[in-house]
């Protein structure tokens, strides 16, 4: 589980009642002294005093996880950075309630959010390229951090990939964002989507390289970048120091 104070700058971008919100909620996953946490004590036998009512609405126990995942996801469509590290907020978050509850509140309201979005990605990529961008980045982080019996969430997988093949469309190739998205989660979570279903990969990696090879439209820079991430795949996704020393001394010539 991760160490809900290094989640603290990413919350000071919310407003007063939404940061309280979500420190409550990583509150419950640090418990308490004895080793319980609020969520225990409300739903168990765990020792210790069970909060009043009256300190009800200060306890991390009362917080509504369902408005978290959907706070959690509305600012990641707004906030490139936030979008790329979110799922480690939310995975500490879903752990926690697990193991201290055996419930997955939190977890069932951010997959049925993630799908919900997912059902109208095209009218969110035509209604804000920086929303879209930002969704297939909070995606794919989850994807990197949730996992079943320790195996990545085949339940994301499809929606991840299908994501992923919009981005490796022609019109989406034109635009540097959406090409710089696309490689960036390739370098993030491509080897473990590979494993799971390596056909869709190299159906993917076939849209890639036409895109790279009849180049209409294409910036240098993405046509740099489609290659760095074809080569990159291509050595067992790592990057040698020949091509780290190449594709990152052009980028920032």
């Amino acid at each position: 589980m991760g160490d809900p104070g290094k989640e603290e700058y990413k919350i000071q971008c919310f407003d007063a009642e939404t940061q309280q919100l979500l420190k409550t909620a990583l509150k419950a996953a640090l418990g308490t002294e004895d080793g319980c946490s609020a969520w225990q004590r409300s739903s168990t036998n765990c020792p210790g005093p069970r909060p009043s009512r009256s300190t009800q609405d200060r306890n991390p126990g009362a917080v509504d996880l369902e408005k978290v995942a959907n706070v959690i996801v509305d600012h990641s469509l707004q906030d490139s950075v936030f979008s790329k590290e979110a799922g480690r907020m939310c995975h500490a978050i879903i752990q926690a309630e697990s193991k201290q509850a055996g419930q997955s509140v939190f977890r069932r309201g951010l997959l049925n959010r993630l799908q919900q979005e997912y059902q109208t990605r095209e009218q969110l990529r035509a209604r804000s390229l920086q929303g879209w961008v930002c969704y297939v980045t909070f995606i794919c982080n989850i994807f990197d951090y949730l996992r079943v019996n320790n195996m990545p969430m085949m339940a994301l997988v499809n929606p991840v990939y299908d994501c992923l093949f919009r981005l490796a469309q022609p019109d989406s190739l034109s635009k540097e964002e959406e090409v710089d998205c696309l490689v960036l989660q390739l370098h993030r979570v491509g080897e473990q989507l590979e494993k799971m279903n390596g056909q869709r990969m190299d159906e993917l990696f076939v849209l890639i390289r036409d895109g790279f090879l009849l180049p209409a439209g294409l910036s240098s820079l993405a046509q740099l970048l489609l290659l760095e991430i074809i080569e990159f795949r291509a050595a067992g996704w790592k990057t040698t120091p020949a091509a780290h020393k190449y594709y990152y001394s052009e980028v920032s010539a």
